[in-house]
């Protein structure tokens, strides 16, 4: 197979062992040897990037609809062991066969397989074991909404530093997460992501943006006070209006309607923020819908009001209970003020009424504050955490509480009209007191479908041969949420610094073959081709695009046969020289032959070697098939057979992992102007680890520049379980007496 390639963008390193370049018959690879790899980071120069960038319900599926259910017992523990016959499933209080039951563990790998098997899956094969699956290797896909807009200063502080903590110290190895806010605040860190560093980040740019009172006059009048007054509470309204009569002395009728109007006017403003901040949650949990398994969304807020004359909140969280249906997401709700006895703030605390009608008008104001975030939570599985200044234990209840679940599925009725919600309710047969869990309710509709008119077929192939149609595509595909998995593409973003030009970036891309539609070449023979057209841009933590790439490969075999014993894999490579920061690389492949396409987002933060601090390079990985047992040193590979760059990340079992990554900085001794570094490696599976070497002396010999100081070697991957594991290097400069670390994700099959 050979790879014939545009020369208009992108680029291939020269230490690529790539078929454009040597005409090999073999898959288009990456050697990670040692010795090619240095020599090529040090003399590349990156290719000139283009310009930059400018600025509802439940699906009912035509076999089963599904809910899922939790089930604890007095003392709050989930309940294990139970079977379909236990629970008694009414939909529109009429009852109904359970024809799908399967126990299922969050986050866990078959997760996707048992939730497609309810739905009637023609694909699946997995049926109704209710076995225990292994905690090994889950990972939550967990999303913070803040909400901002309700948030005030002081319990904005406990919340960040409740993040922060999550991140810092209860994030998995294998969790997924994402900070969201309805301000926008957090921009475009607002992603799903397991890079602690682009948490962080996001947290710091969240702030309270909403106003505690946005009421001016005195004496002060509250959102709930103002609610009060529209429904006529006497109390309070009698209140305002003896001070208003007192104050200016006018007739009561007068004073009774510019109270009206000013509570009129803070609940019209509440009210539209209290629509920003359901809309915002709305749009996330919608969002949600291309990610496989149940999501878990913990909703952080100080609470709000419903106002029906004022607002759409009743309609906007029924919408958001039926898409949360739909999308498999759980809300969980968090109330930020913690233990609340009242809640008189500084702008209300010096209002003087010795009558005590505001009091007795406002006593009702913390639940009706809570009822929104109640019913989020209650209508869609979870759970409203209340009343408590121990956030952390909340939150761990929640994601601990959300880990395993019941899945329930049942025919739909085709009879009922699309536009009804139904109810569904969930009881055990046997066990009274015991709770559950379940969603609410749903709209019984498909999602509205939003197509284009049908063009002519000749027309759409010859727009879809076309480069330019790919740009297009793929540009508008970068905008997404989420990646696109139509065709898998895997993408892998290192860095290395290069002498007298600063930090590199080194994007790698690899495809699945098999994805890619292959035809008769044209020449008359037995040849077939196939097309692949590739862009990538590199965006700052701002959302700023900055260099793109773009490319079309021409894959061609002689004939069909050779093109099937050839590697499904295809492998990309692009540089370019960055400043520090934080970066996020998104990269695309498309068929022009079919369409199809797929994506992959990958976060990188550059750092500055400008203060001459210790630092590391990325950790670049690959793998060879011949056998080994203990970790060889640094100059012993250079001899050995090259390795093949896995930009997936998945290594199997039997083969030889080889490794490299540079350490800069690294203080000089006086006597001898040498480093003295030390190196140690390890292997985790769930935070633990289970393969450490020995602290190792990194060899000085033999390297021309000591400022780039190559660790590498071969590891011996033998005797590893598959799963999914993470390699961390550790390097001491015992001179300096600092220490730095890199890791990176690995999957042993």
């Amino acid at each position: 197979m050979t790879n014939n390639r545009s020369t208009r963008r992108g680029a291939i390193p020269a230490h690529c062992a790539h078929p454009i370049r040597s005409k090999r018959l073999a898959h288009v690879g990456v050697c990670l040897s040692l010795l090619s790899l240095t020599l090529s980071v040090i003399g590349q120069t990156p290719p000139k990037p283009t310009t930059q960038e400018p600025e509802d319900v439940v699906r009912v599926y035509s076999e089963l609809v599904q809910t899922d259910v939790m089930v604890f017992d007095k003392q709050g523990r989930f309940v294990n062991g139970l079977k379909r016959e236990d629970f008694d499933l009414r939909i529109d209080g009429k009852q109904r066969p359970v024809e799908f039951f399967e126990r299922i563990a969050a986050g866990n790998g078959d997760e996707d397989a048992q939730i497609s098997a309810a739905r009637g899956s023609a694909n699946s094969s997995r049926s109704s074991t209710g076995t225990v699956s292994v905690p090994l290797d889950r990972g939550r896909t967990i999303f913070f909404y803040v909400d901002d807009l309700h948030l005030k200063p002081s319990n904005f502080l406990r919340m960040r530093k409740l993040l922060l903590r999550y991140i810092d110290n209860s994030l998995g190895q294998n969790d997924m997460a994402a900070i969201s806010s309805p301000s926008g605040s957090v921009g475009f860190l607002q992603q799903l992501t397991d890079n602690k560093t682009v948490l962080r980040a996001a947290v710091e740019r969240l702030s309270p943006r909403g106003n505690a009172n946005t009421d001016l006059e005195r004496p002060t009048m509250s959102e709930y006070q103002a609610l009060m007054v529209e429904r006529r509470d006497k109390d309070v309204t009698d209140f305002y209006v003896d001070a208003l009569m007192k104050e200016f002395n006018v007739p009561r009728e007068t004073a009774e309607q510019m109270v009206e109007s000013r509570a009129r006017q803070i609940l019209r403003l509440a009210g539209s923020t209290t629509t920003n901040s359901l809309a915002g949650l709305e749009g996330l949990v919608r969002t949600t819908a291309k990610l496989p398994g149940r999501k878990l969304i913990i909703f952080l807020s100080d609470g709000f009001f419903l106002d029906d004359e004022n607002s759409d909140s009743r309609d906007r969280l029924r919408k958001i209970t039926s898409a949360a249906a739909l999308n498999g997401v759980v809300i969980y709700s968090l109330d930020a003020r913690g233990l609340v006895a009242d809640l008189q703030d500084a702008s209300t605390s010096g209002t003087f009424d010795p009558t005590g009608r505001l009091s007795r008008g406002s006593s009702g104001e913390i639940i009706a504050s809570q009822d929104a975030m109640n019913a989020l939570a209650s209508d869609t599985g979870g759970r409203a955490l209340f009343n408590t200044n121990d956030l952390d234990t909340g939150l761990t209840t929640a994601i601990k509480e959300t880990s395993v679940y019941y899945l329930l599925a049942w025919k739909p009725d085709p009879e009922i009209p699309n536009d009804k919600f139904r109810k569904i309710s969930v009881n055990l047969v046997n066990h009274p007191g015991w709770t559950v869990r379940v969603r609410q309710g749903f709209f019984n509709s498909d999602a509205p479908t939003r197509g284009k008119k049908a063009k002519n077929p000749a027309a759409t192939l010859a727009e879809n041969a076309a480069p330019e149609a790919s740009e297009v595509v793929l540009r508008e595909n970068f905008r997404e949420a989420f990646p696109n998995r139509e065709i898998p593409v895997s993408t892998n973003v290192g860095y290395v610094d290069v002498a007298e030009k600063g930090m590199m970036l080194m994007v790698s891309m690899q495809i699945s073959r098999d994805s890619i539609q292959f035809a008769n070449d044209g020449t008359g023979g037995t040849g077939v081709k196939g097309l692949v057209d590739i862009r990538g841009t590199v965006y700052n933590d701002h959302g700023k695009a900055g260099a793109t790439f773009t490319d079309r490969l021409s894959i061609t075999s002689p004939s069909q046969e050779a093109l099937d014993n050839s590697s499904r894999e295809l492998l990309y490579s692009y540089q370019v020289f960055l400043p520090a920061g934080l970066y996020q690389v998104r990269v695309g492949v498309r068929d022009p032959a079919t369409g199809k396409m797929g994506t992959a987002y990958d976060w990188v933060e550059v750092p500055s070697l400008t203060k001459q601090q210790l630092g590391l390079s990325t950790i670049f990985i690959g793998t060879r098939s011949a056998a080994s047992s203990d970790l060889q040193p640094t100059g012993d590979v250079a001899s050995t057979p090259a390795a093949v760059l896995r930009v997936d990340r998945k290594v199997r079992r039997n083969s030889v992992l080889r490794f490299i990554l540079y350490v800069y900085n690294a203080q000089k001794s006086p006597a001898d102007a040498l480093p003295d570094v030390g190196a140690q490696i390890q292997i985790l599976r769930d935070q633990q680890p289970v393969v450490t070497t020995p602290s190792k002396r990194i060899t000085t010999e033999g390297i021309p520049d000591l400022n780039r100081l190559p660790f590498a070697g071969d590891l011996s991957l033998e005797g590893l379980a598959p799963g999914q594991y993470i390699m961390q290097i550790s390097i001491v400069d015992r001179l300096s007496k600092t220490s730095a670390s890199q890791r990176i994700k690995l999957e042993i099959m």
